[in-house]
């Protein structure tokens, strides 16, 4: 689905992302460049990586 219509940036991009070790919107910012023009999509962005970073196991946490 498409979450950024201004770069067509996807859902599937934005949890990439993540995966990669984007933890918040800014970070996703700078690699995608979401939510930097009219940012309607940044709650949708926000609630994405938020989902994607509870189900994602953070191996640089230390226990």
């Amino acid at each position: 689905m498409y979450v950024c219509l201004c770069h067509a940036i996807t859902d599937t991009q934005i949890k990439e992302a993540v995966s990669q070790g984007d933890m918040s919107l800014a970070d996703v910012k700078k690699r995608l460049g979401v939510a930097d023009q009219c940012g309607k999509c940044a709650k949708m962005a926000t609630q994405i990586i938020q989902r994607q970073v509870d189900i994602e196991p953070n191996y640089y946490e230390v226990a």
